[in-house]
């Protein structure tokens, strides 16, 4: 049974089903950023798997948390540092 969960995103409320990685909710979001580069080119999730480190966020003010490598809870605070889709962001 796919239960649905709340996560903060940016400040945004988003909803995630439980079980899946943050990536794979801000990528079902269509919110493709998880930081930005020294650059200020939006980055996300490459490998999926903790190797490239693309994926860092803050959660719950822990900063350099890896998406992939963690799963949603029900009231998660994540920042990636830039607005969500449709809202300029990448």
């Amino acid at each position: 049974m796919d239960e649905t969960l709340t996560i903060v995103v940016d400040g945004r409320p988003l909803p995630a089903r439980r079980g899946i990685s943050v990536a794979a909710a801000l990528m079902a979001a269509d919110h493709l950023r998880t930081r930005t580069s020294v650059r200020g080119q939006p980055r996300f999730a490459v490998c999926g798997m903790g190797v490239c480190q693309e994926c860092r966020v803050s959660i719950d003010g822990v900063a350099q948390r890896l998406a992939c490598q963690t799963l949603v809870a029900p009231g998660m605070r994540i920042d990636t540092g830039g607005p969500l889709a449709g809202e300029g962001g990448a």
